[in-house]
């Protein structure tokens, strides 16, 4: 296959992890990758994309200062049009939804959505698709076409650690025409509360194993041992006793961080794709056959009521 898009995304000054997770996944699939980048004043995106690509296309003009599915669009036509890739990767994110459908109507180009894997075969992509809540991985084959777009899911793929030194192409705006159907007016950020989950380094988990209420207070003092942010699934949430941005699962938030800790929680479908992304996932539950051990890399199977505190008091004691 010919080279690989990557199209870089950020956010308020931010190169956004899916940018890399991306990178990284393009990166094993045997072609050149090149990352896209449009932006206004982001040099440093630039020099962190070519740690993870071959090179680099970069378009610095106060157009991409923001993001504007109408702008990319019309750049990324004329650039795939000049540079033929075999392959557009996209997030699928906020931003990837409003722009990779539209990009592959456009030019007529075959698309899927939400992929956590892709592979090549015979010189074309074959994409994997979760169905029905994460239950069934389904291949998702693709008639021959020169390029492909796809959109991939956040934390599909653990970021690597870059290393390379792709050539960094500054290149002209290859859009000549004001683009008038839309413009950017404001930036709102989502109230996400106390905490971004997303972002935790650690989480302690919390199911309806707990049972009431009044037992809350001891999975914070554990997380507060652990130097963790507390999670739920969705029974907490729905019961009042942590708020709607604490929620993992395909109804919550995707998570990955370096320690998942699940108490009390079964380990629905739902819920483990929310987690996927974890680097070590630890279960606490009395029951043996809960499927949470399944997706689990350490168990502990007995009562949370006996292992919490013990666990936090261990924690406390070697804090000294």
């Amino acid at each position: 296959m010919s080279d690989i898009f990557v199209l870089a995304e950020h956010r308020q000054d931010e190169l956004r992890e899916v940018t890399l997770e991306m990178l990284t996944m393009a990166g094993g699939l045997g072609s050149p990758v090149t990352a896209v980048l449009f932006g206004s004043g982001v040099n440093d995106f630039a020099d962190k994309c070519a740690s993870f690509a071959d090179k680099v296309i970069y378009v610095d003009d106060p157009t991409y200062e923001n993001f504007n599915s109408a702008a990319y669009q019309a750049a990324l036509v004329e650039l795939i049009k000049a540079e033929k890739p075999g392959l557009v990767l996209i997030g699928n994110t906020g931003q990837g939804a409003d722009l990779a459908p539209s990009l592959a109507v456009e030019l007529d180009l075959p698309y899927s959505s939400d992929i956590i894997a892709v592979t090549i075969e015979n010189d074309k992509p074959v994409a994997t698709r979760q169905y029905y809540g994460g239950k069934i991985d389904g291949r998702i084959e693709f008639k021959d076409a020169d390029t492909y777009v796809l959109a991939i899911r956040e934390a599909a793929t653990p970021a690597g650690e870059g290393g390379k030194s792709g050539e960094i192409v500054k290149t002209d705006n290859p859009v000549t025409t004001e683009i008038t159907v839309k413009r950017f007016l404001e930036y709102v950020e989502a109230a996400i509360g106390e905490v971004d989950i997303t972002q935790s380094t650690a989480l302690v988990a919390v199911g309806r194993g707990i049972r009431e209420d009044k037992n809350m207070p001891i999975m914070e003092e554990l997380a507060q041992a652990m130097g963790a942010d507390l999670a739920a699934s969705r029974a907490v949430v729905d019961a009042g006793w942590l708020p709607q941005d604490r929620q993992v699962g395909i109804s919550g938030k995707t998570v990955k961080p370096k320690l998942y800790l699940a108490v009390g929680i079964s380990g629905a479908f739902q819920h483990v794709t929310g987690i996927k992304g974890a680097d070590l996932v630890v279960a606490i539950n009395k029951d043996p056959d809960a499927p949470i051990f399944q997706y689990a890399d350490y168990g502990i199977v007995d009562d949370l009521f006996k292992v919490v505190p013990a666990l936090t008091d261990k924690l406390k004691g070697m804090k000294g």
